[in-house]
């Protein structure tokens, strides 16, 4: 057995150790095993030609963070919490409940990637439900802070989640498809996005009262924190 085609992972390992570029370190690791295991470096470049045209989706990701940490090096959180500070009405159990419905809806039609942590729960729901607990007159700390964050985390979480289900192209709707074909069961994808309806709605109603209740308690602990402060 040839073992020298593994110098790619030597290479792999060796430039991440010294932090390099990545993406110039996993192609001088694929160069070099791929010539290690005696393949002509033109055939090497069209393999990579090909991977390349195949993934270039992948450079949407990529480019996210970049354009976020730009824009949020601007002042983007900052204009978020004082965006959301001009609605006085507004509250962190309407903000997040408005954004899981929402959330759950583009899922629903295969807009999976509109949102996320990386383009939306960052950069703007994070600190627009930081402000919008704040004007309730809830004094937060790190830790108050860190939990309001954990639930925007998780609000967008249950909205892809339940609400991918829904999308007849979506990848599981399809793999149930396939099971129950190979078990000689005829299903329609839209027989099976509409049965994943209910349990959508279910974790709608669900998440949406554990945003109430937990609005409710940090109230309770701010009110707390007042009486001890006086």
């Amino acid at each position: 057995m040839n073992y020298w085609p593994l110098v790619g992972v030597a290479i792999v390992v060796l430039g991440f150790a010294l932090r390099r570029n990545p993406a110039l370190v996993v192609v001088v690791a694929g160069l070099a095993s791929g010539i290690a295991a005696g393949k002509p470096l033109g055939e090497l470049l069209e393999l990579l030609g090909t991977a390349f045209v195949a993934n270039r989706t992948l450079l949407l990701f990529v480019l996210t963070l970049p354009v976020i940490g730009l824009l949020e090096r601007h002042g983007l959180r900052d204009r978020a919490r004082g965006w959301i500070a001009s609605f006085r009405s507004l509250t962190l159990s309407r903000l997040l409940v408005c954004y899981l419905g929402l959330r759950q809806l583009l899922s629903m039609f295969g807009l999976i990637d509109l949102a996320g942590h990386a383009q939306t729960v960052r950069p703007l729901l994070a600190p627009m439900s930081e402000a919008a607990a704040a004007q309730e007159g809830q004094a937060l700390d790190d830790q108050d802070r860190d939990r309001v964050r954990a639930l925007a985390a998780a609000t967008d979480n249950v909205g892809r989640f339940f609400g991918e289900d829904v999308f007849l192209a979506f990848g599981a709707v399809l793999l149930i498809q396939g099971f129950y074909a190979g078990h000689g069961i005829a299903l329609e994808p839209m027989a099976i996005a509409l049965w994943a309806l209910p349990t959508a709605i279910a974790a709608f109603v669900i998440h949406a009262l554990r945003i109430a209740w937990f609005n409710r308690r940090l109230h309770r602990t701010a009110g707390r924190k007042r009486d001890a402060d006086a």
